[in-house]
């Protein structure tokens, strides 16, 4: 039986506690047995560390190098040969060194047991210092030099604070949320924006910071309060006795201010009118304890004292807004620290003085910012800002609900330890120039996390394909002796992860079908299987090679309208050819001889669901020929063969330069750009037209920068955005699936764009109208 979320967390033992701690700092817990594999990860080739250390909670953050399993493709030698029977290319597993940051995050009492851990399970550092921030920073000092034997190497507060939110602005897509409590999801999440500056940062300690961030290192304290978080706990202490931070939020959580407060009615007996102040509207805080007779309860006091403190700072942030012409307010520091009840008074405080203009927004890894900061700021010389992040879902412990109504049992990981893992990408990312409205893209189709209904099935869909997708991983390797073993570790992995997901679906931003599919991307790599279907591709590219010469003989034959009716439809029927559609691997599995003919078989008759097919042959017949296109492609064999191919042989014949963009890494059956090279080649030495395109560099193969069945257009390849606006782009064509309905259907572009794909899916069939094998072809122009 698979391990519930929570267990998997409090995976370690809790024993007596009562060790002192050395260096005089008081009781620590020394009995803690930790599990190294899912805490202090590749702790043997962490390289750099820092560390962060506030009141209550300490965030430790190191720099690894990651030893992981990679597919390689290599073209055979076939001079001179027979090659009918041979197989296209050479497949190898290799092993492949990235980089990796890891954040973890637990209470101060843990502190020392966590040293001695790190102590003794690290191997190597490349540096005898360790950059260190926050207040503990001054007082665990002797500590952590005893312990590591590292210099301690301090760092200022505010800098690393920045620092750490601008990296995870410009790396974490879904990064930045606002709160709604009364909603269905508490978590509302933003579109980043392409230009994360300027911005307010607003620091809720025991004071408050309002600081102004202009460019990467430009930013100035602007203003602040003594009357922040030590004032709420302060003051709450002296009311209710509390010493406890979280005991008193907790209390205010159950309270009810206006039994303190004195509100707008109680002055003037309902609204006041001329003001038009609701009759709801606190007129003073804690006025009522000046006329009422009476004990007041400490849920109440602390409720009442929340607010007064929440709408102080509320009223400050927006009008330091105002004075500096800033709309984005970010919220952090140990007040915030993702607690419901300071989230939603601080929001109600932004929305009430700003009229609703400005939104109180949050940081899904708000906790981390220091420890970032201050790691950056010990690898300067290695200029990790040149390159581009992303979180490994695999080992990142997700937004996590410390509301008590929301799954109880997840909530004992607030006094364990949380964490994050950033993997360093091979290229930058960066936005495609044709998108129309960078600020407003959204990839995503559905929003998994808003729509109840969708959610349920797709959680339940990717549940019931996990056993099959661990066989075809564990059979993806039969050489090795540990693979079954492997492949049950990934099923155990990503099942937990879905259990989360069901709990908490906002645990990695909004929650979408993309996602899930690349959580699982994740968590097949993190148990060494790169490419699973790496052997379906390489038969299936070659059965398809086979063929290419007779479809292009075939489609020669015939007249220039039907042929682009045929050419189409053959685009359609290799679409059809999806390892990831369970309807579709099933019949593959099922029938070996189903085919090219087949597939098209299988096709909706026009009119298709959405079907712009009669403007997009008018454009062809009435229009000048494209200058370029960008053809994304989506599976091997039969779907970029036979179906991508013939298409983008019959744009270069009519004087269309083409740039195909192929996957970086794997993704299920999705062709690879390494893999494409080797397919263009044998193309090319069979087709005249494709073998001098690539001669003349009029066809040209790109990689995306991404290794998932769906496609962000805002995180693509630099080099692949440099070429689409050298070649002056104006025709964009999406395929499949994942990149066309479950991406992308809404992406508005500037230039005109195909979006093509069979629908594989008889509960999305449903969702969109239609029946399983509906077809989508969706030819949009810009307005003008």
């Amino acid at each position: 039986m698979p391990m519930r979320p929570a267990e998997e967390w409090v995976a370690f033992k809790m024993a007596e506690r009562g060790g002192r701690g050395s260096g005089g700092h008081g009781s620590l817990d020394k009995s803690i047995t930790l599990p190294p594999d899912e805490i202090f990860r590749n702790l043997e080739n962490a390289k750099r560390f820092a560390i962060d250390i506030g009141g209550s909670l300490t965030k430790l953050a190191y720099y690894s190098t990651v030893q992981h399993k990679v597919a390689r493709v290599r073209s055979f030698d076939h001079s001179g040969k027979d090659i009918e029977n041979e197989p296209l290319y050479e497949i190898s597993v290799q092993e492949e060194i990235t980089a990796r940051l890891h954040f973890i995050k637990f209470e101060n009492t843990y502190i020392e047991t966590c040293l001695d851990f790190i102590k003794d399970h690290l191997v190597n550092t490349e540096t005898k210092v360790i950059k260190a921030t926050g207040g503990g920073a001054y007082k665990f000092k002797d500590l952590i030099e005893k312990k590591l034997g590292l210099k301690v190497d301090k760092e200022d507060v505010m800098t690393c604070l920045i620092k750490g939110c601008n990296f995870v602005l410009r790396n974490i897509p879904h990064e930045v949320f606002a709160y709604q409590k009364d909603s269905d999801t508490e978590f509302r999440f933003q579109t980043n924006h392409p230009n994360i500056f300027p911005y307010l940062l607003v620091n809720i300690g025991s004071g408050v910071s309002i600081v102004k961030v202009e460019t990467e290192d430009k930013f100035e304290w602007i203003g602040g309060s003594s009357i922040g978080g030590g004032t709420f706990w302060g003051l709450g202490a002296l009311l209710t006795k509390t010493k406890k931070f979280d005991e008193l939020l907790q209390l205010a959580s159950k309270g009810q201010h206006t039994n303190v407060d004195m509100l707008v009615k109680d002055v003037y007996g309902g609204a006041y009118q001329t003001l038009g102040l609701s009759g709801n509207l606190i007129a003073s805080s804690f006025g009522k304890s000046t006329t009422a007779d009476k004990e007041f309860s400490k849920e109440d006091m602390a409720k009442s004292l929340l607010h007064m403190i929440s709408n102080d700072i509320g009223q400050l942030a927006c009008l330091y807004a105002k004075i500096h012409n800033l709309d984005k307010i970010y919220f952090g520091g140990f007040f915030i620290r993702g607690h419901p009840v300071t989230m939603r008074t601080i929001t109600y405080s932004i929305n009430f003085f700003s009229k609703g203009e400005v939104q109180a927004l949050f940081l899904r890894h708000e906790g981390y910012l220091g420890a970032i900061g201050a790691f950056l700021k010990g690898a300067e010389q290695d200029n990790p800002n040149q390159y581009s992040w992303g979180e490994n879902y695999a080992g990142s412990s997700g937004l996590m609900s410390t509301s008590p109504d929301v799954y109880p049992m997840q909530r004992t990981r607030s006094g364990t330890f949380d964490m994050l893992e950033m993997d360093r990408l091979e290229r930058p990312l960066v936005n495609l120039p044709l998108l129309k409205d960078p600020s407003t893209y959204i990839p995503d189709t559905v929003d998994l996390t808003d729509d109840a209904m969708a959610r349920k099935y797709w959680l339940t869909c990717f549940e019931e394909a996990l056993d099959g997708v661990a066989k075809r991983a564990a059979a993806s390797q039969p050489d090795s002796v540990d693979a079954l073993e492997r492949a049950e570790k990934f099923r155990q992995k990503y099942w937990n992860k879905l259990q989360t997901l069901r709990q908490q679906p906002f645990a990695y931003g909004t929650l979408t079908v993309r996602s899930l599919l690349d959580t699982r991307e994740h968590c097949l790599n993190e148990f060494n299987f790169p490419d699973p279907y790496s052997k379906v591709k390489q038969k299936e590219n070659g059965i398809a090679l086979k063929c290419f010469q007779s479809v292009i003989e075939s489609l020669d034959s015939l007249g220039w309208e039907e042929r682009q009716f045929a050419l189409v439809k053959g685009l359609l029927a290799g679409n059809v050819f999806d390892w990831g559609a369970k309807a579709v691997s099933d019949v593959l599995e099922s029938e070996p001889q189903f085919g090219f003919e087949e597939a098209k078989s299988k096709l909706q008759e026009r009119p298709w669901l959405e079907d712009s097919y009669s403007q997009w042959l008018e454009r062809l017949k009435e229009g000048p020929p494209h200058k370029c296109a960008l053809i994304f492609a989506d599976n091997s064999g039969i779907d970029i063969i036979l179906g991508v191919f013939p298409f983008v042989r019959e744009l270069l014949s009519r004087g269309t330069e083409v740039i195909l963009a192929c996957n970086s890494g794997p993704a299920l059956n999705d062709v690879t750009y390494s893999e494409s090279l080797i397919v263009t080649e044998r193309i090319a030495a069979m087709d005249p037209v494709i073998q001098s395109a690539l001669r003349e560099e009029r066809l040209l193969l790109v990689q995306t920068g991404s290794s998932s069945p769906c496609l962000d257009l805002s995180r693509l390849d630099k080099g692949l955005a440099v070429l689409v606006r050298e070649r002056k782009t104006d025709l964009v064509i999406i395929e499949g699936m994942g990149r066309a309905i479950h991406t992308n259907y809404y992406a508005a572009l500037k230039c005109e764009s195909l979006k093509l794909a069979v629908i594989k899916n008889s509960w999305l069939a449903d969702r969109l109208g239609g029946k399983i094998f509906s077809v989508i072809f969706k030819y949009e122009v810009p307005c003008k």
